[in-house]
């Protein structure tokens, strides 16, 4: 187990409202203020040096890796866990969050995964509820086209490294690939090939230097560099979805 042998810090801002507090546990470093945790549905580790501001609802099960931020008035709810190093905000549930992603403003994304390096712009949603409750298809990348999941709930699904701007819509069950930045008015295509530039109104190919000038930068501003080995398997990615990105046929 992640906390064997190790004992909880204490809880001590009096304007924070704990349920089950024996399922809490709260790393070296970690502050929480003015906010309310709710362990009585399901276990609360809170990460070393990790934050969580005031006003922060969270229902268990949450998890929240070092150093990462769970914003002023978010809202989760529950079955959520966050990497190293990430920041959220709004509502989330039903949400996994590999290191160094940020959701940080208002906006709904439940029943979604969103990789490393991830940026989700203000207003970001994603439906993970079809109007007709009907079971959600996603792209298949091993069969190279949509299957079933037999699931009723499945929101976005977001690889390494893509980022989507302010106000962007994404439908039940949207696939975006690695190093994608979308953008627009109006649902993308619930496909959105990797290295894809655009959205609802078309989609060009992010060519890798800007990819990796982007990248180059973001990863800058955490003190990592976008290495020789990151960009010998993004390169790979690149070359090995190009059939995706039909439009450079």
């Amino acid at each position: 187990m992640l906390t064997a042998g190790q004992e909880s810090a204490p809880l001590l801002d009096p304007h924070t409202k704990v349920y089950a507090p024996e399922n809490i546990f709260i790393a070296p470093g970690a502050r929480v203020h003015a906010a309310v945790l709710n362990a009585s549905t399901g276990p609360i580790y809170i990460g070393k040096d990790a934050e969580v501001q005031e006003g922060a609802l969270i229902r268990g099960p949450f998890s929240m890796g070092e150093g990462s931020v769970v914003n002023m008035g978010a809202k989760v709810r529950g079955d959520t866990s966050l990497g190293p190093h990430c920041k959220i905000g709004g509502e989330v549930s039903n949400a996994v969050f590999f290191g160094y992603s940020n959701k940080g403003h208002d906006g709904f994304l439940g029943n979604a995964v969103i990789g490393e390096w991830c940026n989700l712009g203000a207003d970001t949603n994603n439906s993970n509820l079809k109007n007709n409750y009907a079971p959600v298809k996603v792209w298949d990348y091993s069969k190279g086209r949509f299957t079933q999941t037999g699931l009723q709930f499945c929101g976005l699904l977001m690889g390494d490294h893509a980022k989507c701007g302010i106000n962007t819509m994404f439908n039940t069950g949207t696939v975006v690939g690695v190093g994608a930045n979308v953008f627009g008015a109006g649902f993308p295509r619930n496909f959105v090939p990797d290295f894809s530039w655009g959205g609802a109104a078309g989609l060009s190919t992010f060519t890798f230097s800007k990819f990796e000038e982007t990248a180059s930068v973001v990863m800058k501003r955490r003190g990592l560099d976008f290495d020789a080995v990151e960009k010998n398997i993004l390169v790979h990615v690149f070359q090995l979805t190009a059939a995706y990105r039909i439009w450079e046929k």
